[in-house]
């Protein structure tokens, strides 16, 4: 017998040893994971589960978590029922370790606002994280909405705290801390030691957490003034909450920023006024002669003819015939909007990752990425002490001028690069480099939805609340308001914190004079509610007529009057369901999509077995599906419209009912399933975005 060939013990576990150091060096430096974008892009990668790991998202969620909520508890093959569709008071704290359950519910929200249509991608992800958005996703006045409001939640908010922070500096109210500020700048300046100063206090601010309050101690943005920096009474006439501009109160964390965005966005005029209807026609189902939809005018285009029936009255040309600049000027626009929405969500996501990168969130580790910044700021600290002002000034202007006069040999460097290392830009993105494997919002929520279903625990919807919060002070803790040293907090007494914050119902109405009042105000005169109130009595009658007829277009065969069966509710209905069977329609048909985990391959299915509403679907063989798809198969999913967008804004305000969505799914062969009239759409969409193996891109 030939003798075997045995490895020293040594050699296995010293490999070991390297491959974890050169990980650990790879992770620490800002070099992209993999280079395969440029040396093999055509190269194709699937997985169908979420323990095959192929990114960093599905890596962490399936891993064993040192500190662990109620999701991360071992059970049995059942699904868990955490506390979908009960009151926050009734739902286990914390659901996920190192995490409050409403800075959880706030992820959820948002990511129910930002995501519309996800495809599967089968390269290789930026910074090994999917959910990414693609270069050519689609564009909507709808969509655009969510990007400006969510870059106003994570942006102009945030801007808006660092302004009042260096006002609260200047102002010297806090007499100690600006005296500080302002010896250590001066003594700095006289030693020419400014920059020095300066770059080692973004080290110590970067890594070291504690330092940031210290600085800078916290208060809610709406009780300091931007201008003298003092205290000043909230624009919503309460501090109903601490990190919103205007105080207003809210029921869950955040939500009074969301309102916030909202009301910012419905400022614009325009184009933006389109957006604000909800125009979003990829989403729309399809229409026929007759539907609603056909009988409702484009609301959209009283403005435009409101704008020319001005013009005209003020002598100018009549209508668009005249103007040969009108359609030129509208597509320039609108095409234009796209690459707008893509630059706008491209801020988002880098302040975003920053904000991520500074104070991570579990699971995401808690040091890596602030010393791979801070790594980057230590050479400045280096360079500013042996380097003199005249040389860096030098070099400055030098760089200037070579990039204004040196395009011949950028053009020709661009195009030598372009043709040997093709998409080599990729490599050197934030995301692929010192903001490698940290998530954006939605990749963190995206992560936190897979840690669940790993754990066979879906993360319960953020809770309803269909009443207004009480107008009342919010409490303050030493988190949302303190001071540094000895001094009070804004140095203002505690009546006077007392009396900004109380409730004022006369300072939400205040604006900034009579001239601002006039532009505002707009009152309809008691003829004009009763003519309102006429009008949306026969639109409420007309909108029932057409819902009726609905019906028997449906019986008929017409698919458009199908989809629409049940996408406005009873008033009374019950829409509970989740997290396992979602009340649902298929081709018009009522009954349940279901999702089956105990089988061998995990799969979504829609039953008309009214049984199902009593007893559920788990364990059940007795069920036969009109269809079933396996979750490892899903290539897409897509929000639609349960109506037309016009539809939507008429049962709106005529009935003041919700709609129920729908949702597409669409598997590897191209096949698309089309789900109707789904109260719980965001829900089912985050079970399946979150349950198999796929490496998703955001369109």
């Amino acid at each position: 017998m030939a003798a075997e060939e045995t490895k020293p013990e040594g050699s296995s576990s010293g490999n070991a040893l390297g491959t974890a150091l050169r990980t650990a060096l790879t992770d620490a430096l800002p070099v992209p994971t993999t280079a395969q974008p440029v040396s093999d892009p055509e190269q194709h990668e699937t997985a169908n589960s979420l323990a095959e790991e192929p990114t960093l998202s599905h890596a962490l969620a399936t891993d064993d978590h040192e500190e662990k909520g109620v999701v991360q508890e071992s059970r049995d093959d059942e699904v868990a029922d955490l506390g979908w569709n009960e009151k926050k008071e009734n739902i286990a704290a914390p659901l996920v370790g190192g995490m409050d359950n409403e800075d959880l519910w706030l992820l959820i929200r948002r990511f129910n606002k930002q995501m519309y249509h996800v495809k599967e991608v089968p390269n290789s992800v930026p910074g090994n994280l999917d959910l990414n958005i693609a270069d050519e996703e689609e564009f909507s006045p709808d969509k655009l909405r969510a990007t400006v409001e969510r870059f106003y939640m994570s942006v102009v908010v945030g801007l808006l705290a660092a302004v009042k922070h260096v006002a609260r500096l200047r102002s010297w109210r806090e007499t100690r801390r600006t005296s500080c500020f302002c010896a250590a700048y001066f003594i700095a300046w006289m030693f020419d030691f400014i920059v020095p100063l300066l770059t080692v206090t973004i080290i110590a601010l970067i890594v070291y957490p504690p330092s940031r309050k210290a600085l800078f101690p916290p208060a809610p943005i709406a009780l300091v003034d931007s201008t003298s920096g003092g205290v000043q009474k909230p624009k919503a006439g309460v501090l109903g909450s601490v990190d919103s501009a205007t105080g207003a109160p809210e029921h869950h964390k955040g939500e009074a920023v969301e309102q916030e965005a909202s009301s910012f966005f419905n400022g614009f005029t325009s184009i933006v006024v389109t957006s604000a209807t909800g125009k979003n026609l990829q989403a729309d189902p399809p229409t026929e002669d007759g539907s609603p939809d056909d009988s409702v005018p484009d609301p959209t285009g009283l403005a435009v003819t409101a704008a020319e029936a001005k013009d005209v009255a003020a002598g100018g040309r009549p209508g668009s015939k005249h103007d040969n600049t009108k359609i030129p000027v509208e597509n320039a626009m609108w095409t234009k909007m796209r690459p707008i929405m893509h630059g706008i969500a491209d801020v988002s996501d880098t302040w975003e990752r920053f904000a991520n990168a500074l104070s991570p969130t579990p699971p995401f580790p808690k040091d890596i990425y602030r010393l791979r910044l801070a790594a980057l700021v230590v050479p400045l600290v280096l360079v500013s002490i042996f380097l003199s002002s005249y040389v860096f000034v030098k070099g400055a202007t030098f760089g200037i001028g070579f990039g204004f006069f040196g395009d011949p040999v950028i053009t020709r460097g661009l195009t030598w690069l372009n043709r040997n290392y093709p998409h080599w830009e990729k490599l050197l993105e934030l995301r692929n480099t010192i903001l490698k494997g940290v998530p954006t919002n939605a990749q963190l929520t995206l992560t936190l939805l897979r840690i669940g279903e790993a754990n066979k625990a879906p993360l319960p919807p953020p809770p309803r609340v269909n009443s207004p919060p009480p107008d009342k002070p919010v409490e303050i803790t030493d988190a949302e308001l303190r001071a540094t040293g000895a001094e009070p907090p804004l140095n203002a007494t505690d009546s006077e914190l007392q009396a900004a914050m109380a409730h004022d119902p006369q300072t939400a109405h205040e604006t900034g004079g009579a001239d601002i009042d006039a532009a505002k105000g707009a009152k309809h005169g008691r003829r004009g509610s009763k003519i309102l109130g006429f009008f949306k009595g026969t639109t409420k009658g007309a909108v029932k007529t057409a819902m009726g007829a609905d019906h028997a277009r449906a019986k008929a065969g017409s698919r458009p009057a199908k989809y629409r069966l049940g996408a406005v509710p009873r008033a009374n209905a019950n829409l509970v369901s989740g997290p396992v069977d979602f009340q649902a329609r298929y081709e018009g048909h009522k009954g349940h999509v279901y999702i089956t985990t105990k089988a061998t391959i995990p799969a979504v299915a829609f039953s008309t077995d009214s049984t199902i509403e009593r007893i559920g679907s788990a364990e059940r063989e007795d069920l036969h599906p009109l269809w079933s798809i396996a979750v490892g198969d899903i290539a897409g999913l897509k929000k639609v419209g349960g109506l037309g967008w016009k539809s939507k804004i008429v049962v709106g305000w005529s009935l003041g009912r919700e709609v129920a969505d729908g949702l597409e799914i669409t598997d590897r062969r191209g096949c698309v399933t089309r789900i109707t009239a789904l109260p719980l759409r965001d829900e089912l969409f985050n079970r399946l975005v979150a349950m198999g193996g796929q490496k998703w891109e955001a369109w």
